[in-house]
């Protein structure tokens, strides 16, 4: 070993011994006669002295040259300093250095190495390899690791069997697009990377394998954004001979474990909702509860008083921020154009303000009376020193209008505290959900969640109404996890395909496999897939998974420090059969 201690590791106790270390200069302090050097490795930082008197020329010379990240050996003793730092750990001692050997000398680094750096993202990620040197992002990627075996440990005990699936698969037409890998064996043919295991894991359970999981890279072609990336991880799951509930409990146990042991935070009790209630009262199927602002309807209160706007609403509807009467005209007008904005699209926003007289004061006051508002008020549950915010149009539209104001006057007030954690679980989606595009249903988790057994019926006569056998777990507003009982019959299989516009040739085509095993004893199966980068983000109180990937792409889909996508040389396609047609 070229090292005795690492550079996080010596305390008081340890002065007198002589130690050897390595690392990287973190920076260098050259007062003459005297010499500080920093060096670090992962697990800390150790003061290294060079004096005048104790050291020879040459060493201290030597010292005074390093370079930042300069990556070098000392040896000597352990002694006390004389001047202590407690902000780090190794505060108390520093290495009286008698050797100094430099292993690797270093450029200069495009930007600093310290927590705070002066370094851009784009030029962080380009070079990724000194960003992950930082003791901030480290500490991201440490906090994952913890997170995989705290997983790992608690599915062992509970007798799950780690398992991997294939990465070169068949590609299927539902869901997000494929990335296809070209087969040179079998030419004119490709494979796909999987979106997720979900026929293997079927597959395992007809295979008897019972309790299935795997920390599992998946892969998505679609548009990126903070939360997504086009390689990512789920914690993907599976079991046999259990209803939802089973799901839900085994499941509750997983994220609650993570908490305690990770976050050292023990969970509240897990509330539940359905997907109906959801949209009604939140305006999205993962409602941040750390909060409350409830949808309130208004149509019976507020229509038919001579206000057009509200008058030719599907839907009226509005929040209550506690506290905010307070806000300036000007406040509240740019609400009006934050809500107007065409990632909004909004035509509107009608205010009410609470006045600590009890007397209102609106943007409608031409149209309705005091004694009108106040009924508002009395519904919304309002009091002196509140701010209802009400906007109208056609349901769906508005709902979700609404429920992005809702979670920007919580981000406002100060009600999304990252140290708060309200887990919910959504159950009773739909099935299918209605794409005016292609003019069909689509399934709106995949072809393989199983309908309620109640709803069965309704397959044919109202397909939109029918409830699926799936819940999604959502934490603070973000879906960190989403599953189903599965389908496990052919037949019920089959009649899925055919509401999903499969013929049967196509759904022989792609999931014959599937329809085929379930004739050799399927058994009743169901699970769920968590997104561990998710996860990751909100245990590390982040927006972005990114900072949670050792090596990620950017939001073009690209890996700047080694340039990739990338186009590949003439010899390549043509042994592959594959002619480029790009349009200029």
């Amino acid at each position: 070993m070229l090292r005795t201690h690492t550079c996080g590791e010596l305390r008081l106790e340890d002065v007198g011994k002589e130690v050897t270390l390595s690392g990287w200069v973190q920076r260098v302090r050259n007062k003459g006669g005297l010499v500080w050097v920093d060096l670090r490795d992962r697990y800390g930082v150790t003061q290294l002295i060079f004096e005048e008197g104790s050291s020879d020329q040459e060493l201290l010379d030597k010292a005074a040259s390093l370079g930042r990240e300069f990556v070098i050996q000392a040896k000597g003793e352990v002694i006390e300093r004389t001047s202590k730092n407690n902000k780090i750990p190794t505060g108390d001692i520093e290495l009286k250095a008698v050797t100094l050997e430099v292993l690797n000398a270093a450029k200069v680094p495009p930007f600093v190495i310290e927590d705070e750096t002066d370094g851009g993202e784009e030029l962080r990620m380009k070079y990724r390899y000194l960003d992950l040197r930082r003791r901030v992002v480290r500490e991201k990627l440490q906090l994952r690791h913890h997170m995989m075996q705290e997983t790992r440990k608690f599915m062992d005990a509970e007798d799950f069997m780690e398992v991997e699936t294939p990465v070169l698969i068949k590609s299927t037409p539902e869901g997000a697009r494929d990335f296809l890998v070209p087969s040179r064996i079998n030419q004119g043919e490709f494979y796909a990377l999987p979106q997720s295991p979900q026929t293997f894991k079927q597959l395992l359970m007809v295979s008897g394998f019972d309790r299935y999981f795997q920390i599992v890279k998946c892969f998505r072609d679609e548009d990126l954004r903070a939360d997504r990336q086009p390689e990512f991880t789920q914690i993907d799951c599976e079991m046999s001979f259990v209803d939802q509930e089973d799901i839900l409990q085994t499941f509750e146990g997983l994220v609650k474990h993570l908490f305690s042991t990770v976050k050292k935070v023990e969970l509240p009790e897990v509330e539940r909702m359905t997907f109906a209630d959801a949209m009604k009262y939140y305006g999205n199927d993962k409602p941040d509860l750390r909060f409350d602002m409830k949808f309130v309807e208004l149509n019976e209160l507020a229509q038919n008083k001579g206000f057009n706007v509200f008058d030719a609403a599907e839907l009226v509807v509005g929040i209550c921020a506690p506290g905010a009467a307070s806000y300036t005209r000007k406040q509240v007008d740019a609400l009006t154009e934050w809500v107007k904005r065409p990632q909004i699209g909004a035509k509107g926003l009608v205010y009410v303000k609470c006045n600590e007289d009890g007397s209102f004061k609106s943007s409608v006051d031409k149209f309705y009376s005091q004694e009108d508002l106040k009924s508002w008020a009395d519904k919304m549950g309002a009091h002196p020193g509140d701010l209802m915010l009400i906007l109208s149009g056609d349901k769906n539209a508005t709902r979700k209008q609404l429920s992005e104001l809702r979670l920007k006057m919580g981000a406002d007030l100060g009600l999304r505290d990252k140290n708060v954690f309200k887990p919910l679980w959504v159950l009773d989606f739909p099935l299918l959900e209605w794409d005016e595009e292609t003019e069909r249903y689509h399934a709106m988790h995949h072809p393989f969640t199983s309908p309620k057994k109640e709803d069965i019926g309704l397959l044919e006569s109202d397909p939109g109404a029918v409830r699926a056998n799936a819940y999604d777990l959502v934490i603070n507003g973000v879906e960190i996890g989403g599953g189903s009982i599965r389908i496990h019959d052919r037949e019920t299989q089959k009649t899925m395909f055919k509401h999903l516009g499969f013929t049967d040739e196509e759904a022989q085509e792609q999931f014959g496999f599937l329809m085929e095993a379930f004739e050799y004893g399927a058994p009743p199966h169901g699970g769920i897939a968590f997104g561990f980068d998710r996860l990751c983000a909100i245990f590390g109180g982040s927006d972005s998974i990114r900072d949670y990937i050792a090596f990620p792409k950017n939001n073009s889909g690209r890996d700047v420090m080694i340039d990739s996508p990338s186009a590949i040389a003439d010899d390549q396609l043509k042994e592959l059969s594959i002619q480029l047609n790009l349009k200029k």
